[in-house]
């Protein structure tokens, strides 16, 4: 099934069920633009064989910023710039869609023009920031009236991403960025109508969505959620993971959410992304993307289960620009190190 051409519904005709997850690269230009060697290392992942691309997070507004040199989709100038990659992967007859990312405390004033960064509270996230050195910003609490203004910059961000001629957009909503600010009761305190009960948590996320399904339509709209991610050496799951799940999975259904992405950041993907894909599983008969660390053997039984309907990797795409040629050959595959990252390859 992995390799084989896969006609969806909502995204129609795929080269394959193989799914290049989102990884932050942090090799945008002064202006937060990409360039042309981001259009060639995407492109060549597409020429590859890779049937869906999902970009590096990409910043919906200069206050939702928290790591060195990442893309937005903001202004026109960026917007103009991911034209270039679209088409290179256009040409190679794959499918993108542009992350769209907030990322809320998980931040620093270094990175959102001096003012302090915004979150469902103002805990302060712990441990130091590696993108500058220094702990991370304490944020500020959003007032219940702001919260409009954060929905019409990933508007905007949508459209603009539209504008630019992507194939969708996907909302992250995970990972400890500001979506899941709103969801994590550790984290939200608020007395208002978006904290408190597992449904004034889940208000933020489910609104924000609404809104964008509006716009594009459920063709052009994936959710990405990590309700049990890595954390340090071990996982952690939602507080309420349950009751959540119960609540945010149907009603996303209902509003006519048909994608969505369970990623699990970095950690074993059958004690976490896994996990939760079998307990969602039966409430949501839609298109879900996963796997991430998977080996080949192990992403095509997910498949043939049923639990998956295509594989996202990261790391092995990141490191082996030929990853479907290898699966298609048999090939071992090159793992990831550190020093990839210091280039566009």
């Amino acid at each position: 099934m992995l390799l084989e051409t896969f006609n969806h519904p909502l995204l129609g005709y795929l080269k394959n069920r193989v799914v290049m997850s989102a990884m932050t690269r942090s090799f945008a230009d002064q202006n937060h633009c990409v360039t042309a060697a981001s259009a060639e290392y995407y492109a060549r992942r597409a020429a590859d064989g890779v049937g869906l691309i999902l970009t590096e997070g990409t910043i919906v507004h200069p206050t939702g910023d928290g790591y060195n040199n990442v893309p937005y989709i903001y202004t026109q100038e960026q917007t103009e710039s991911w034209k270039q990659v679209t088409q290179r992967v256009h040409e190679e007859d794959s499918k993108i869609f542009c992350q769209l990312w907030h990322c809320g405390r998980i931040s620093h004033e270094d990175f959102t023009g001096g003012v302090p960064p915004v979150s469902s509270s103002n805990k302060q996230a712990g441990g130091i920031n590696r993108q500058n050195n220094k702990p991370y910003g304490v944020p500020r609490a959003l007032e219940t009236e702001e919260i409009p203004q954060i929905y019409e910059m990933f508007r905007q961000g949508a459209l603009n991403a539209i504008a630019a001629n992507f194939d969708g957009v996907q909302l992250h909503l995970a990972h400890g960025y500001l979506a899941d600010q709103f969801f994590d009761a550790a984290i939200n305190d608020r007395t208002d109508k978006y904290g408190g009960s597992v449904e004034n948590r889940c208000r933020f996320a489910l609104e924000l969505t609404e809104i964008i399904l509006r716009e594009l339509g459920p063709e052009k709209v994936m959710v990405r959620l990590s309700p049990s991610r890595g954390l340090g050496d071990g996982f952690y799951d939602w507080p309420d993971l349950d009751d959540m799940l119960a609540y945010l999975i149907p009603a996303f259904e209902r509003m006519g959410l048909r994608m969505l992405d369970i990623s699990c950041a970095r950690a074993d993907y059958y004690q976490t992304s896994g996990r939760i894909i079998r307990q969602i599983r039966p409430m949501w008969p839609h298109l879900i993307i996963g796997g991430a660390s998977l080996l080949p053997g192990q992403a095509e039984s997910e498949l043939q289960e049923g639990f998956l309907d295509m594989v996202t990797w990261a790391r092995f795409i990141l490191a082996n620009p030929d990853f479907v040629t290898r699966l298609r050959e048999g090939k071992p595959l090159t793992p990831m190190e550190s020093d990839m990252l210091k280039t566009l390859v």
